[in-house]
């Protein structure tokens, strides 16, 4: 039964899964803050575009 606790205790594999779904979660939130500004600016771009288009 010791045998059980003491490999228990010792094995890290959760642990490992854990710490890769936070770093996955972090550059899956820099990815979506990233794109959402390069969104913001795309669309900036295209209305000042357009509104010149329209003044000629």
């Amino acid at each position: 039964m010791s045998k059980i606790i003491a490999r228990f205790i010792n094995d890290e594999s959760g642990a490992t899964a854990i710490e890769y779904g936070l770093i996955a979660a972090l550059i899956a939130l820099a990815i979506v803050a990233g794109a959402g500004s390069l969104g913001n600016k795309l669309s900036d771009q295209f209305n000042f575009i357009s509104n010149n288009l329209k003044a000629s």
